[in-house]
């Protein structure tokens, strides 16, 4: 009867993975956007890097996949002129102010949900977790949607002492050099480029794969 049961039940998790439906293009392709606003990402972490870092990170993607991106130090001072200095203000903006500001044709929302180094008895764990909206900014259509996840664990080949020893001193190391950094940009490339979810080709991407100059 056991058998029977979990038989049936990995069948019907069989069943729920093959029905997992690809996401749906149809309003990204009607739009067919080419250039990008990415906004400072609202923080949802306790690290004050967080915010700067997957800014930065999510840049060479997105112009990699051949669209043309707001630079990010001309975006901040606009807000910062217009006194917008925090990220849950600036992602409140109207879409025809944006417009207006910057001519783009979307706008990319960020929400960070995890970043920085945690540490775990016997090893040390540099999380980076977030969350990107692209939304047409005439419409208010959303394009595109995606969540990243990426976790990387230095763990211990020493005895329980050592590994002890060797989780704090990791720890400490992540936090001064900021090893959240290098993984923000790994998720970054995966939430962005990923084969199953990745935004779609941009006009300034060329029959070879290679994104053109910015304008």
């Amino acid at each position: 009867m056991k058998r029977g049961l979990l038989a049936t039940f990995l069948g019907a998790v069989v069943l729920f993975a093959g029905c997992v439906s690809p996401p749906d293009y149809t309003a990204f392709r009607e739009h067919r956007p080419s250039s990008i606003l990415i906004l400072p990402p609202v923080n949802g972490s306790v690290d004050v890097k967080a915010m700067p870092a997957v800014l930065s990170a999510s840049v060479k993607p997105l112009a990699e996949a051949g669209y043309y991106v707001v630079p990010v130090t001309n975006m901040m001072e606009v807000f910062y002129q217009n006194g917008l200095t925090e990220a849950v203000d600036i992602q409140a903006v109207p879409p025809e102010k944006l417009i207006e500001f910057f001519g783009a044709d979307a706008a990319l929302y960020i929400e960070i949900e995890k970043y920085g180094a945690r540490y775990m008895v016997i090893n040390s764990v540099v999380e980076i977790t977030a969350a990107a909206r692209l939304v047409d900014l005439r419409t208010g259509t959303l394009l595109w949607e995606n969540r990243v996840q990426e976790s990387i664990s230095t763990t211990s080949s020493s005895g329980l002492l050592g590994a002890l020893v060797e989780s704090v001193v990791q720890q400490i190391v992540n936090t001064v050099t900021d090893r959240a950094w290098p993984a923000s940009q790994q998720a970054l490339h995966k939430l962005y480029l990923h084969p199953q979810r990745a935004v779609l080709p941009g006009p300034r991407l060329d029959p070879e794969g290679k994104a053109g100059r910015s304008r």
